[in-house]
């Protein structure tokens, strides 16, 4: 597969992620990450919070997620990313990761992909995040 017709396949593709306990927890140990806002529902609430406000870097690895198992080859890796945060996450959210092709270019073979990230919610949907990954095709 050549750049070419990765990025003709992948113009426009989502996936929908849910932000379980098990990927709360999982996350947790793997970053040992503690802070108050994170683990501490009084405290979340005082800042004004509704509750624990789930780690930002979830969102990172639904994009590791997303290149690794949403393209269709195994032939890709991440050269960058970078993500804007919006509005918070919180346990159980349903998030939807919508991705668009922002460039290609075939001289270096790259993607860069425009990512959104949406929150359902009662009233709709609601952008808690934007970013981008760049993702090269790798020789087979």
């Amino acid at each position: 597969m050549t750049i070419t017709e990765l990025a003709e396949k992948t113009a426009s593709l989502s996936h929908v992620y849910q932000v379980t306990p098990e990927v709360y927890d999982s996350f947790q140990r793997c970053s040992q990450d503690m802070n108050p806002l994170h683990t501490d529902e009084a405290f979340a609430k005082a800042k004004g919070f509704s509750g624990c406000v789930m780690y930002g870097n979830i969102l990172n690895a639904f994009i590791s997620h997303f290149v690794g198992m949403c393209l269709p080859t195994p032939h890709v890796m991440i050269q960058s990313q970078d993500i804007n945060f919006h509005k918070p996450v919180f346990l159980n959210d349903e998030i939807t990761l919508e991705a668009g092709i922002d460039t290609v270019s075939e001289a270096v073979n790259i993607i860069n992909y425009k990512l959104k990230f949406y929150k359902t919610t009662d009233t709709g949907r609601q952008l808690v995040a934007k970013g981008h990954v760049q993702i090269g095709l790798l020789n087979k």
